[in-house]
């Protein structure tokens, strides 16, 4: 240990006779004191800084610091950047709580002089300084909410004005933090709300790299729960209405309002306007399960028609159908239904709709009442179980607790099939083609089956 005291002795020494040596008259050394002197102190002062870091003799490390920016603080960013590690080191080291503290608020003290010292610096100015320290005052000091949310929202609004935009990453981490002070009930939700609005700009078009940021960022504003649909209306009702067309505006407000599962007359009111600005079959069809839970099944079916007139995807035509279809099918217009639901499933006669098919059925066995004998009616239901049965497959792969109704539905179909006697009477034998004459299912062919007794 002598040898190494003895060696870094000689180090200093070598490099306090080096600076000694040197001529500090010149005017590019004015910035380290007035006097020739004087510079010569600083300069060696700043070595000794750098060698006693990196000998971890951090008390007398921080007594050169201490010179320096007493001294010369606009002399060197490296005055800054050795300080800061410092007391990073000595915040490590800390034997107490206050002596902890003591250290922290050298620390961020230490980036506030930085930033008035080399606040313009090209590349690590402003920017670049109060992003770290607004990092350092969270990591060292996460109990200060509202020094920590302002040390953010600083670095943020430099961002901005730097550069147009903001970090998403430093978005994201100050957001996270903002719905934490909410829950932890230091700030209220209305402040939650205005800063998502205030800050979702900075996550449009980001590289795949940056989002994970934006996931983050949308997950907390909706797990906070401070989203509500009154406050969303409240923060935003002036501004839809002084821009009624901004589609921009109105598509924002529109998913806000669904994510946090509103159902009021306002969240659909943005939700028309959102379809005027711009037709979507994804917003006609959300339209329409709203208006369709309020039983207002005009509303629902003028946006669901509307929107395919429109469509020209083969896909999405056939869901409009289908949902056409169901719609019909709750205002009791069974032969309409049928329409809808047959024509989703000739779209692509290759590739059956598992959805459609099981509420055709439902409609030709609704329709069963037009039929004028008992085994009319009946014979309904063998045309209907053979199209539940078509279905399953393929509501087992898309809809689990579609398919178990419809397993239900067949076996409670069966139980409605003729008896052996009436089938007897009207000379059917078992097993046997049959064309129904009666009903939605007029001039289909099935094939006769017995109730099972």
């Amino acid at each position: 240990m002598k040898a190494v005291k003895l060696f870094l002795g000689l180090a200093f020494a070598i490099v306090a006779s080096s600076a000694s040596a040197q001529d500090f008259s010149g005017p590019q050394f004015a910035k380290w004191g007035e006097t020739v002197e004087q510079r010569k102190e600083n300069i060696s002062a700043s070595n000794f800084l750098k060698d006693e870091l990196a000998a971890r003799n951090f008390n007398q490390a921080a007594m050169y610091l201490q010179q320096l920016l007493q001294r010369c603080p606009g002399a060197s960013e490296n005055t800054f950047a050795n300080g800061i590690s410092l007391y990073k080191h000595k915040i490590n080291r800390a034997k107490s709580l206050s002596e902890k503290n003591v250290y922290v608020d050298s620390l961020l003290h230490l980036y506030d002089l930085r930033l008035e010292y080399f606040g313009a610096h090209p590349k690590r100015g402003k920017v670049y300084i109060l992003e770290r320290k607004a990092r350092e005052h969270l990591t060292y000091r996460e109990g200060d909410r509202e020094g920590i949310r302002a040390d953010f929202e600083a670095a943020i609004a430099a961002q901005v004005e730097a550069n147009g935009t903001a970090n998403p990453e430093l978005v994201a981490i100050y957001f996270k933090n903002l719905c934490d002070d909410y829950q932890n009930d230091i700030v209220d939700a209305m402040t939650i709300v205005n800063a998502y609005d205030a800050n979702s700009k900075y996550f449009a078009n980001l590289d795949e790299t940056q989002l994970e940021f934006k996931k983050q960022f949308d997950t907390c504003f909706g797990a906070s729960g401070a989203a509500s649909c009154e406050n969303l209306q409240k923060i935003y009702e002036a501004k839809i209405a002084a821009e009624p067309t901004n589609e921009a505006l109105l598509s924002h407000v529109f998913q806000l309002m669904t994510k946090a599962n509103c159902e009021s007359d306002y969240y659909l009111s943005v939700g028309e306007l959102f379809y005027a600005a711009k037709p979507q079959t994804s917003t006609a069809m959300l339209l329409a399960q709203l208006f369709q839970n309020r039983k207002d099944f005009d509303k629902a079916k003028h946006y669901l028609r509307e929107a395919l007139l429109n469509e020209s995807v083969a896909e999405e035509r056939e869901k409009l159908l289908v949902r056409i279809g169901i719609l019909e099918m709750a205002a009791n217009n069974y032969a309409v239904a049928v329409k809808a639901l047959t024509d989703s499933i000739n779209i692509d006669e290759t590739d059956d709709d598992g959805l459609a098919l099981y509420f055709l059925a439902q409609c030709f066995v609704a329709g069963s009442k037009d039929c004028s004998t008992e085994l009319a009616k009946h014979s309904v239901y063998w045309v209907a179980y053979d199209y539940i049965q078509k279905a399953l497959p393929l509501l087992e792969v898309t809809d689990a607790a579609t398919a178990a109704n419809a397993k239900n539905l067949a076996n409670s179909y069966r139980a409605v099939f003729p008896t052996a006697e009436e089938c007897f009477f009207a000379e059917l034998k078992e097993g046997s083609t049959y064309t129904v004459n009666c009903g939605l299912v007029k001039g289909m062919t099935t094939q006769v089956r017995f109730r099972a007794q």
